[in-house]
């Protein structure tokens, strides 16, 4: 009985010495808990916080409304409209590719489409969305939300697309928004969110190019609460951002309508300014192309025929397209020799059809008799200019083209401006390793040779001889964004180009002369005094004949001829004579000679401009007799 009672004791001590140590265990592991739940709970508290709400709430870029492009009378040219669009991001699909083949079995996706697809979800981050297709038919999205149960990762979104409700008129100015590419993302520093966002668009081309911070705008964000599925259940909050500015332009669309229905289906350029202040009202190049097959994406055949195509509807010929001046030229060989003293106005040349230098023959096409300056112009004779080129020399004559624009960029608010060139003895050194001959310079004093220039250049070398000589500038945008006035400027607001006023009124008068009788553009004139028109033509050969194959034996030549071989035909010009107010180039590739070609399209683009923005002053004046301000027999000026 004992030793029974010993052996409980010793148990009952085992026991409790057990149980403590359970016991003190637990207290220990509860201890542990409890400074771990209070460390969660209270020191780590904002941070736990913070991040359960990053898992409910979503924060989301918004894409701001792309600014608007208006003509100076607020006629919209590029605006947005609403774009559906389908998206796949790749962190929520399973497979890619099993997600993208279920999909395309309601709607089709191109074997381009899908390579782009991979290789965007590869660059970007997981749960950033990639866009399948865009510009979705409502029946589209209806088809792929009722079977959205089976397209995980799949969304439809509600963007905005650029559109050109114009299609091809001013498309060169416009420019058009294109995607972004993996490569204009690597050559930003820090780039905006906002070019990772799906079917985000950026411009390319144009105006759409060089205003493309302004018109983008700046990004607005989106919270939204999430279910754990990723489901949006409601937005919590939302900020719209920042539009983008809308662009207001110099060019009156009416007139650019008119413009590029003169034209029709000629390669052809045609650029009007204001003389006082550099507006450009019309900057036409046909053919043209529609800039919505960019937004939305050119198919190959689609480029291919606009690549292929040997009158270039992708270039913008008023500013890239380069030219031989032709006879335009004259005007400045004329004020090289005035302002260096070398010769005066009444400088008289007997012009019998041909003269020679060394065992050269230079032709004339017609026989002119004895001519003083302000004849030569207007009757644009060659032997004249032969003359007075020998007697200048190139680096005299260059010196004045360059003062009134030529050979160099006019720094016009778009891109791939071309220089044009006016060459001189050391270009010519420097570029070829030979000295600059005698016969060159009685090239570039009938506007041949080595000499380029732009519509552009030549619609601003007009207007800097009818202003008087300033140094106006051409410029399309006129709002905050690029601080162009709307208002007429003085001309005293512009550099003088310190040319005698007498040599100018020596130009002037000699291109006034050439609308009268005699004058190369008298055939195609505008009738109506209160509009009339003054200016040079010019017809510049693209491709070497021999005299018996060019001048001497007909026009007929010359037409006769393959489109790309015959010569283009060039005018420059102003109106109202005695007050101008606008100025005009028109180049017609291959057209033939000036006087035909170029200059009936800049009577009729004169006599509309001036019909909408008669003279302040004038009185309404009637309508001539034949209707259109216009003679309508044809001269055969060669310019």
């Amino acid at each position: 009985m004992k030793i029974s009672m010993i052996q409980d004791t010793d148990r009952s001590k085992v026991i409790g010495r057990r149980a403590l140590l359970l016991g003190g265990g637990k207290a220990v592991l509860l201890s542990a808990l409890a400074a771990r739940m209070y460390y969660l709970q209270v020191n780590q508290a904002d941070k736990y916080t913070t991040l359960a709400d990053e898992n409910r709430i979503n924060l989301r870029l918004i894409a701001p409304p792309r600014g608007r492009i208006l003509d100076r009378n607020g006629v919209p040219m590029a605006v947005n409209q609403e774009n559906y669009r389908v998206l796949v991001v790749s962190e929520e699909t399973d497979d890619l590719d099993d997600t993208l083949d279920a999909l395309g079995n309601i709607i089709p996706i191109s074997d381009r489409d899908r390579t782009r697809i991979a290789r965007e979800a590869k660059h970007r981050r997981s749960f950033l969305p990639v866009t399948v297709k865009e510009n979705l038919s409502w029946e589209d999205v209806s088809r792929i939300e009722i079977n959205s149960p089976d397209l995980p990762g799949v969304m439809i979104d509600v963007g905005q697309s650029r559109s050109y409700p114009l299609v091809g008129l001013g498309a060169h100015l416009l420019g058009y928004v294109s995607a972004v590419s993996e490569q204009e993302l690597q050559q930003q520093a820090s780039p905006d969110p906002l070019l990772e966002l799906p079917g985000f668009r950026i411009g390319k081309a144009g105006l759409e190019r060089v205003y493309d911070l302004a018109l983008r705008g700046k990004g607005g964000t989106s919270q939204v609460e999430v279910n754990s599925v990723g489901r949006t259940i409601r937005e919590l909050k939302r900020d719209d951002g920042e539009p983008g500015v809308d662009l207001n332009l110099t060019i009156d669309i009416e007139l650019q309508r008119f413009a590029a229905q003169r034209l029709g289906d000629e390669s052809a350029a045609v650029v009007v300014m204001d003389i006082h202040t550099g507006e450009v009202l019309v900057m036409a190049s046909t053919p043209s192309f529609d800039p919505n097959a960019f937004n939305r994406g050119l198919t190959g055949e689609e480029w291919k025929d606009l690549t292929t195509n040997p009158r270039s509807p992708l270039t913008n010929k008023a500013i890239a397209g380069q030219y031989a001046p032709g006879s335009t030229f004259k005007t400045m060989v004329s004020l090289a020799a005035l302002e260096s003293g070398i010769i005066t106005k009444d400088h008289t040349v007997v012009c019998g059809g041909r003269m020679y230098l060394g065992n050269q023959t230079r032709y004339c096409d017609k026989v002119h008799g004895a001519l003083d300056m302000k004849q030569a112009i207007a009757q644009s004779c060659d032997i004249y200019y032969y003359d007075v080129a020998r007697r200048v020399g190139i680096d005299t004559i260059a010196t004045m083209a360059k003062r009134f624009g030529l050979g160099s960029r006019l720094d016009i608010d778009l891109p791939n401006e071309a220089p044009g060139l006016v060459p001189s003895r050391s270009w010519k050194r420097a570029t070829y390793g030979v000295p600059w001959t005698p016969g060159e310079d009685l090239n570039a004093g009938i506007g041949q040779g080595y000499l380029l220039v732009t519509p552009l250049q030549l619609a601003t070398q007009a207007a800097r001889i009818a202003n008087g000589g300033f140094a106006v500038q051409p410029h399309l945008a006129r709002d905050k964004i690029t601080g162009h006035s709307t208002e007429a400027r003085d001309f005293s607001q512009f550099p003088s180009l310190g040319i005698a006023q007498s040599s100018l009124e020596t130009v002037v008068e000699g291109m006034t002369m050439a609308a009268g009788p005699g004058g190369t553009v008298y055939l195609n004139r505008i009738l109506d005094p209160a509009m009339a028109m003054a200016g040079k033509t010019g017809t510049a050969q693209v491709h070497h004949l021999a005299v018996s194959e060019h001048r001497l034996e007909g026009f007929r030549k010359i037409e006769s001829l393959p489109w790309k071989m015959r010569d283009n035909a060039l005018f420059i010009g102003f109106a109202p004579v005695g007050a101008p107010r606008f100025s005009i180039s028109v180049i017609v590739e291959h057209g033939g000679f000036g006087g035909q070609a170029a200059v009936p399209i800049a009577r009729d683009i004169m006599i509309e401009v001036q019909k909408r923005y008669p003279p302040k002053t004038a009185q309404q004046q009637s309508e001539p007799c034949c209707g259109n301000g216009h003679a309508h027999d044809h001269d055969h000026d060669h310019g």
